[in-house]
């Protein structure tokens, strides 16, 4: 084999992934975070999350990036552990496709989708014309990949050395192995499908032999997704694990199979003098038996993978950490299903933000009314407070790390939209540490709140909550939300200017301290200013037609 055969070979590999890559992009940015809605509407039972499954990897012509998006989705609490399950039986049929496309030596056709591809994104100024470019431009590019390595291998015939590698592949452990660990290397298993099929193609590796690789290819696929499971939520983790065990029990299943029945000659012999289209049905006969065989028993998996990862009281209880999306450091590389993950954790760790903002508001509106309830709330508040400014810490990181990559217009304006977000909960967070340390400067000064003031500051206690509360409320349209925000913030408005006229009123009759006074105006400048940031939230939240969606439960799909 000459060094530019090697040189084409490494070539026509590249063209294979990056061809793959072009229809996953394309399809992300065609799809955006609707991606979210298909999925939901389309996995409520078993049967349509394997049809979801196998039409998304059909199209991408990739199960790994089907799975590695499946691991997102779980990980930000989009879909259920279960309804995983479907979805990774689907993307294991779905793979097969191009396999199926390469044994109908489709290639001849490869420049032309790759020709009707570019015109659409070079001539057409129409967007989403150029994502569905994007999507047939890869599809040629990647089958003008699979034709230079096949081209590249044909040298190989004459190899010696090469062909007695591929005889040692009858041993089912070394085939399962050796194709476990190229699958894992170039985390592809339709570019090593396609290599093994050009390499029967060539005559250098029979069926008999082929199949063991074939088994192990499946394996190696799951790599993917348990890199990509790293730093996530304990039920992601699983995911990767269901998928794994799937292949796991179809290579035992058929290995079994092949070597105590004549099942690779059954194969030879519906399709005679066609290697390729042989390895191709073996692929689809593999995933399809497996997958009916497993429906019935998705929820036994899940339970399972459960047991084999339980969960982790340690992790549970681990302080300062991002629960739906994952550290910067471990981020995915850009990926199918991207901008839905992306926008559905955001939201999901904004409305934790949302939560320990309005315990601290609470709270320290009830140290001021209660007392004794400072020595109690002390610690819990602070600690609270370092927690949202941690949060919105990695939401910004999170969100700059992510908004280079977004391709869809409309989810790069909510993701901006959650950035300002994140910071103006923290803002009113601030507030709430402003009110909890009036209460020290009264207790050094040995001042005391008069009844009348502190009836007040309980009336705005219940508005402040009632205004947060509005942000999360999801029986309420869009408009209905700003409308009683906008509603809210106007009558906090109005309560501060009574609420300072009757401080002055008291000031006059001599009721109250001076000092008291001085801390009380500052108490509702922090009552007013929380609600102009409520307001600045609901006005990105309606802007952006964002609506709240109730929180994904796990449950048994019949």
């Amino acid at each position: 084999m000459k060094i530019t055969d090697i040189i084409s070979l490494l070539g026509g590999l590249a063209l294979f992934l990056y061809g793959m890559q072009m229809m996953s992009t394309g399809l992300e940015a065609a799809a955006g975070n609707r991606m979210k809605q298909i999925l939901e509407k389309l996995t409520s039972n078993r049967l349509l999350g394997v049809i979801v499954g196998a039409g998304i990897t059909a199209i991408i012509q990739s199960s790994s990036a089907t799975t590695v998006m499946v691991v997102g989705f779980v990980n930000s609490g989009m879909m259920t552990l279960r309804q995983a399950v479907w979805i990774i039986m689907g993307a294991n049929i779905g793979t097969t496709i191009t396999g199926q496309l390469i044994a109908l030596d489709i290639g001849t056709l490869a420049p032309l989708f790759a020709f009707l591809g570019v015109v659409m994104v070079v001539f057409i100024k129409n967007v989403k014309s150029h994502h569905y470019g994007q999507i047939i431009a890869g599809l040629g590019v990647l089958f003008i990949g699979m034709e230079m390595m096949s081209g590249a291998m044909v040298p190989l015939r004459e190899s010696e050395a090469f062909i007695s590698l591929m005889t040692q592949f009858s041993n089912p452990l070394l085939g399962i192995l050796a194709g476990m660990v190229f699958t894992a290397i170039i985390q592809s298993s339709s570019a090593s499908v396609g290599i093994l099929q050009t390499l029967a193609r060539s005559g250098l590796i029979g069926l008999p032999s082929a199949v063991y690789v074939l088994f192990g290819q499946n394996i190696g696929t799951c790599i993917t997704a348990v890199l990509a499971s790293i730093g996530t939520s304990r039920n992601a983790k699983r995911t990767t694990i269901i998928h794994l065990l799937f292949n796991l029990i179809g290579t035992t299943l058929f290995t079994v199979i092949c070597l105590t029945l004549p099942l690779t000659d059954l194969i030879e012999y519906l399709t005679p003098g066609k290697p390729e289209a042989q390895i191709a049905n073996m692929h689809t006969l593999f995933n399809v038996v497996t997958t009916l065989l497993l429906l019935p028993f998705g929820t036994l998996l899940a339970k399972l993978a459960q047991k084999i990862l339980p969960e982790s009281a340690d992790e549970a209880n681990q302080e300062h950490h991002l629960m739906y999306l994952k550290p910067l450091s471990a981020s995915p590389e850009y990926q199918i299903g991207s901008s839905a993950i992306a926008l559905n954790g955001l939201w999901k760790e904004l409305s934790r933000m949302l939560g320990m903002v309005r315990s601290n508001v609470e709270q320290s509106f009830d140290t001021l009314l209660h007392e004794k309830e400072k020595g109690k709330r002390a610690e819990e508040i602070n600690d609270r407070e370092e927690y949202i400014d941690y949060l919105n810490k990695e939401i910004a990181g999170y969100i700059s790390n992510t908004i280079a990559i977004e391709s869809n217009e409309k989810d790069s304006a909510l993701i901006s939209a959650f950035f300002k977000m994140s910071s103006d909960l923290e803002r009113i967070g601030d507030h709430a540490m402003n009110l909890f340390g009036y209460n020290k400067h009264l207790e050094q000064q040995r001042i005391h709140l008069s009844e009348a003031a502190k009836n007040e500051i309980q009336q705005m206690k219940d508005t402040a909550l009632e205004a947060l509360s509005l942000l999360q409320r999801e029986n309420l349209t869009v408009a209905q939300r700003l409308e009683r925000i906008a509603a809210i913030e106007q009558k906090m408005d109005d309560m501060t200017v009574a609420f300072r006229q009757n401080q002055f009123e008291r000031m006059r009759h001599g009721d109250c301290q001076n000092e008291s006074s001085v801390l009380y105006s500052e108490m509702l400048t922090d009552f007013e200013r929380i609600g102009d940031h409520v307001l600045n939230i609901g006005q990105m939240m309606a802007n952006n037609n964002f609506q709240p969606e109730a929180e994904k439960k796990e449950l048994v799909i019949a």
